[in-house]
Order: C-alpha cells, then sequence, then structure tokens
C-alpha cells in the first residue's frame, strides 16, 4: 500500500506506536474500581450541534458505583471556573468523593482546577 501511495505522490502516514493496555491479561484492570457511593467520580463533556449549526457542550458527572448522574451543566462555553462550580455544588448536595476521574481534556488541566 506504502508503495502505491508513494507512486502517486501522496504523503505516507508514520507507523504509529501501539498504545499500551489499560488492563492485564488476566483480566484484571489497573484503574481504580469504585467499591461504594462516593468512591469515584467521573466527569466529562460531551458536544452537541444546535438547529442553527452552533455547538452546545454538556458536562456530565457521575457516581460510577451507583450510576447515578449527580450533575448535568449545559452551555455554549464552559470554563475551568463553572466546572469548579457544579463540582462544588455536586459536593455540597452528594458529599465528597474519595476520587475523581476525568480526562485530560483543556477544561479539566486547567491550574485553578487542579488545586
Amino acid at each position: 500500500m506504502e508503495r502505491i501511495w508513494r507512486r502517486e505522490g501522496l504523503k505516507v502516514p508514520q507507523k504509529q506506536k501501539p498504545r499500551g493496555r489499560l488492563w492485564l491479561n488476566d483480566g484484571s484492570c489497573v484503574r481504580l474500581r469504585p467499591e461504594r457511593p462516593n468512591h469515584v467520580w467521573s466527569y466529562d463533556f460531551m458536544s452537541a450541534f444546535t438547529h442553527d449549526g452552533r455547538t452546545v457542550r454538556f458536562l456530565n458527572l457521575i457516581d460510577e458505583y451507583t450510576r447515578e448522574c449527580l450533575a448535568i451543566h449545559v452551555g455554549r462555553r464552559i470554563n475551568s471556573n463553572q466546572v469548579i462550580d457544579v463540582l462544588a455544588d455536586a459536593m455540597i448536595e452528594h458529599g465528597i468523593p474519595e476520587h475523581i476521574r476525568s480526562d485530560n481534556g483543556p477544561e479539566f488541566v486547567a491550574k485553578e482546577l487542579r488545586k
């Protein structure tokens, strides 16, 4: 395939290294598994488009053990201060979790949020 790409003058993509697995071969998982309510919360963003083509974003916060949705925050733009406010409100209402899991999106790596 690469030979055909080169012959046609196309740029051949670099080979990517395989990613490391999050689990081991014996079926166990490296990730922390929730054991009780308020043990592990996770939060992430989802996006959708309105009828006029504009983006709307949803911040979803769930308890991984009960799979209960603790908060949904909707907005066109959601910054780190709004994420902190949503987390604080959920902690007041549901208690403080032992662990919070998120990806490394730009909203979650802000200096204010890491504190």
